[in-house]
């Protein structure tokens, strides 16, 4: 049920219009709807944005299955509309600095990549995203699916992948634990690790992307809000092996 009160405050502080359902919305000259809805609402939602002819900026997942996603993108194309999910990690414009040198080839052939993000996210009542039926599924779903579009961004599509999810800590009957193992288009390798079960504190929230010629490592870029910070570390060109492998943990560029 929508919170009608809620739903007026927020329209008072942000100087817009509320409405009583999808439907007045709807009836409304808008251009564009953003759908922020638990998971299983999206696709009846979705479609009806599109009958009448408004685009769509949808929260990912996009549904609950492959083929609700899949009558969503036909319905948009059919009534001409658009529809994006909303991955907004590619935004970043850290990450986005790092996906220039990727494509600049700045880490010559690309490797390996790593992403994390992680939380602690208990059991409470109500909560959607730890019911399958609302929400899909548990981290990996919530959080893990940030990550492996934000790989895809640097290393090109999956081509293969291998998932393990458990419950480490919490008895919902969604994963609160969950590790992907990727490979992608470019030949590269990856994994995501994404929990509900790791204090905010605790998790660094990584992302570390790994080529022949050095790599790019982050710490907290991932995550709601703009922070952390990423640094480069490109090796000489032509550099010899050393037997030794010295490292000096530092002469990374910010």
């Amino acid at each position: 049920a929508v919170d009608q009160e809620a739903n007026r405050k927020l329209a008072r502080e942000l100087g817009v219009a509320a409405y009583r359902s999808l439907r007045g919305a709807l009836s409304d000259d808008v251009d564009a709807v953003y759908v922020a809805t638990p998971a299983h609402l999206h696709a009846r939602q979705i479609v009806a944005c599109a009958k009448a002819g408004k685009h769509v900026l949808c929260e990912k997942p996009l549904g609950l299955t492959v083929r609700d996603a899949r009558r969503m993108a036909a319905a948009c194309t059919a009534a001409g509309v658009t529809l994006g999910t909303a991955f907004m990690m590619r935004l970043s414009a850290q990450h986005r600095a790092a996906r220039d040198m990727v494509t600049r080839g700045d880490l010559g052939t690309l490797v390996y990549g790593r992403a994390q993000l992680s939380c602690w996210y208990p059991p409470m009542a109500g909560a959607w995203r730890q019911d399958p039926d609302l929400g899909g599924g548990g981290s990996l779903i919530d959080m893990g699916g940030h990550c492996i579009d934000l790989l895809e961004m640097f290393f090109g599509d999956v081509t293969a992948v291998t998932c393990r999810t458990a419950n480490r800590a919490h008895a919902y009957p969604v994963e609160d634990t969950a590790v992907v193992v990727l490979e992608f288009s470019s030949g590269a390798f990856g994994t995501v690790d994404s929990c509900f079960c790791i204090p905010d504190s605790s998790s660094l929230n990584r992302l570390e992307i790994y080529g022949t010629r050095g790599s790019i490592l982050a710490e907290g870029t991932l995550g709601q809000n703009p922070a952390g910070r990423m640094t480069a570390f490109l090796a000489e060109p032509g550099a010899a092996y050393d037997a030794a492998q010295a490292r000096s943990g530092s002469g990374g560029i910010a």
